[in-house]
């Protein structure tokens, strides 16, 4: 057998590195051990993020660019291009190899600076240059990545995803087009794994038919590896990150939540949705439609199992974890009027995604008389001036007499499987009543996967905390149980992080 079958026979496993995991020298050698012993017997494809920090010092200087601030932006790219240097200083030896490197991180160093340059003659922002300024971090960093490794004997190569994600052309927010991106994923990639080359990749960013960049949302690189999971039928994705995986809870706030060792596609894309960061939201749909089993790891603690995601789970029922997010505000629709009035709810939730108000909870009473909508606290002043103005100028205006908004609540979410039908509602609400804690909205019966409710911000932490021991989550016996993790708001957190080095991008 030759050396090329040979290595097509090896399961092919996508490894994503996110920021903090690529955060200085030392942090890349970790990347460069885990990929080393991989290496051996899989046929890998790796997918970067910028290092830690960097995309928002980038997104800084595009907002400092649109200001005019020039001398902001040129002090923002001196200390990217030291901080890269350093790198390259430390971790790259042979002096032809540097030389390259070094150029290429220039090029696209000053790339950026004229991006930035034509944004300040326009005093204008564009969420195209937005884009581009913004991706700067992952295509300094899988150059960097792809040297360290053939520093250390790995074929490696570096590669844009612009040449492999075909997306739509949602700017900041992109969706890839899966035929034309597996077709490019064949073509670029089948041939180097055939000869043992490790594809070296950029996270968060793809291009239209046309060519030109997008980039997948913030945190987007977990989303690119499951994209190139799915159109190379990986049989693995592992997301490398600087924590040991889900937990049953965010141990800021529920100290005896355990980390967990299995949960299904379905609860896990429950746990992202309402707030756990340490997955993409977007990111379960490429395995979730190829069935395609997601292991989250830590890569500074390697020998650590960490999570694994698969497309059922294990086989027990019943609450596996809890979210909470409290950055959300309560919007409230209310009038006597508004019983058997069909068009206050169809203008009420036209009204919500015209100004793109991501809605995360519904409610509506049995009257009739109101209904509840949770959504992100930065779209709350949007939504309510436009609902008023909506209302205003219509007939139904009268039927719905009082739109008010409450920013001092949280949002918490039970997540489980076969949740309906259980006892899990009413053992989650008989321990919120023993803690005398007050229930503002609730829904639950869309879903087997998840019970939401929301109560008072100052209450979340106690709501947890009690739902959390009502099912004995945190308990020895219990920690092999699949279970997710916590969010206690949409800003990026992690746990148990066993080395932090800046914010992750």
């Amino acid at each position: 057998m030759d050396v090329q079958s040979s290595n097509m026979k090896k399961p092919l496993r996508v490894m994503k590195f996110g920021g903090t995991s690529l955060g200085d020298p030392t942090c890349i050698r970790k990347v460069v051990e885990i990929v080393c012993d991989a290496a051996r017997d899989s046929r890998l494809i790796v997918v970067v993020s910028a290092m830690s920090g960097v995309t928002n010092r980038l997104i800084e200087a595009a907002k400092h660019s649109e200001a005019g601030n020039r001398d902001a932006v040129r002090a923002i790219f001196e200390n990217l291009r030291e901080r890269h240097n350093a790198v390259v200083s430390t971790l790259i030896h042979s002096i032809p190899r540097r030389n390259r490197i070094n150029r290429e991180l220039k090029e696209i160093q000053e790339e950026g600076e004229r991006l930035c340059q034509g944004t300040t003659c326009l005093r204008e922002l564009t969420s195209r240059a937005n884009d581009s300024i913004s991706s700067l971090g992952e295509r300094l960093s899988a150059p960097l990545v792809a040297a360290a490794l053939a520093e250390c004997g790995v074929d490696a190569e570096a590669i844009s995803a612009m040449e492999l994600v075909v997306t739509d052309s949602s700017h900041g927010c992109a969706d890839p087009l899966m035929e034309h991106t597996r077709e490019r994923c064949a073509s670029r990639l089948l041939p180097l794994l055939r000869r043992g080359v490790v594809p070296v990749i950029t996270g968060f960013i793809g291009a239209t038919l046309a060519g030109v960049l997008t980039t997948l949302g913030r945190g987007g690189s977990d989303y690119s590896a499951t994209i190139l999971g799915e159109a190379l039928e990986a049989d693995e994705v592992v997301i490398w990150t600087d924590v040991n995986g889900l937990m049953t809870a965010d141990p800021r706030s529920v100290p005896d939540a355990t980390t967990i060792a299995e949960i299904s596609h379905r609860e896990a894309a429950e746990l992202a949705h309402f707030g756990a960061k340490v997955l993409h939201p977007k990111s379960l749909r490429p395995v979730t439609r190829c069935a395609i089993p997601l292991s989250i790891r830590n890569t500074f603690a390697p020998e650590r199992p960490g999570t694994r995601v698969t497309p059922t789970g294990p086989s027990k029922d019943g609450v596996k974890g809890l979210t909470a997010m409290s950055d959300v505000a309560l919007v409230t629709v209310s009038g006597l009027g508004m019983i058997g009035a069909p068009e206050v709810l169809s203008h009420t939730f036209a009204t919500t995604a015209a100004v793109r108000a991501g809605l995360l909870l519904i409610s509506q009473s049995s009257s009739q008389n109101d209904i509840c909508l949770v959504i992100p606290s930065s779209a709350a002043e949007r939504l309510v001036q436009a609902l008023r103005g909506e209302f205003a100028h219509d007939p139904a205006h009268e039927k719905a007499m009082h739109i008010t908004f409450d920013p001092n609540v949280a949002m918490i979410t039970v997540v489980g499987k076969h949740m309906r039908g259980s006892d899990a509602v009413g053992r989650t609400f008989a321990a919120l009543d023993r803690k005398n804690i007050n229930i503002v909205a609730i829904a639950q019966g869309s879903s087997e996967s998840n019970i939401s409710f929301v109560v008072p911000k100052m209450d979340a932490k106690a709501a947890l905390n009690a739902v959390h021991q009502e099912f004995d989550l945190g308990a020895p016996h219990s920690r092999t149980i699949p279970v997710g993790s916590v969010a206690v708001s949409p800003a990026a957190w992690q746990y148990e992080p066993a080395q932090r080095t800046a914010n992750a991008d």
